[in-house]
């Protein structure tokens, strides 16, 4: 994805929302009596043509400059980034792993020095951990953890339906975009959004927030 992005203001921007959405989870995982064990950086990769998301197990979250380009919003930017936090805080990433028997590859790997065979391991689990598809559980999961982190950071979200459409727009018509050859239909999640929206704030949802 051609390493990271040299915009360091576009950079702080994705660590600022970051920073925020881990707050967020902070709270939310106090007032469930548990602490959210993850220490998670958010990085900018410098990719403008390819249009992605994802996060590895514990907590490096990514975005290619081509998705945060074509952002309306900057809730939409908290919704992006809420639904990678999602799939760390629910471990979808290393349950992914560990079902594709990769666990001990990247653990024999953790502080090895590049050109090793361990380094290769690691390299080749995290490719694949970046190009699966997670399962269709795991994504209503992210997306609702999107829908309140996105909302508990101050955010209206209903800029995860915004998303769905610059998602759908990014297609041009014709084969998805990477952040969504894996996961249901835009038409499909948007439906999906809404109706978590719709039941996590069943009086409505908190004046003045930002879109």
């Amino acid at each position: 994805y051609g390493g990271l992005s040299r915009d360091m203001n576009a950079q702080q921007h994705v660590e600022q929302i970051g920073a925020k959405l881990v707050q967020a989870a902070n709270g939310i995982a106090r007032k469930a009596g548990s602490k959210n064990p993850f220490e998670f950086d958010f990085h900018l990769l410098a990719d403008p043509k390819t249009v992605n998301a994802f996060a590895l197990p514990g907590g490096q979250v990514f975005i290619t400059a081509g998705l945060y380009d074509k952002l309306e919003t900057e809730g939409q930017l908290v919704g992006v980034l809420g639904h990678e936090v999602g799939h760390v805080l629910m471990r979808h990433g290393a349950q992914r792993l560990a079902q594709q028997r990769l666990t001990q590859g990247l653990v024999g790997a953790a502080g090895v020095a590049g050109g090793s065979r361990e380094s290769a391991q690691m390299a080749a689990a995290i490719g694949q951990m970046v190009n699966m598809s997670y399962g269709r559980e795991d994504e209503l999961e992210s997306d609702k953890w999107g829908v309140e982190l996105t909302a508990a950071t101050g955010y209206d979200p209903r800029a995860m339906i915004g998303l769905m459409d610059v998602l759908e727009a990014a297609s041009g018509g014709q084969a998805p975009p990477e952040m969504m050859s894996t996961h249901p239909k835009p038409a499909n999640r948007r439906a999906y959004i809404e109706k978590v929206i719709a039941s996590v704030f069943p009086d409505g949802l908190p004046p003045d927030l930002k879109e």
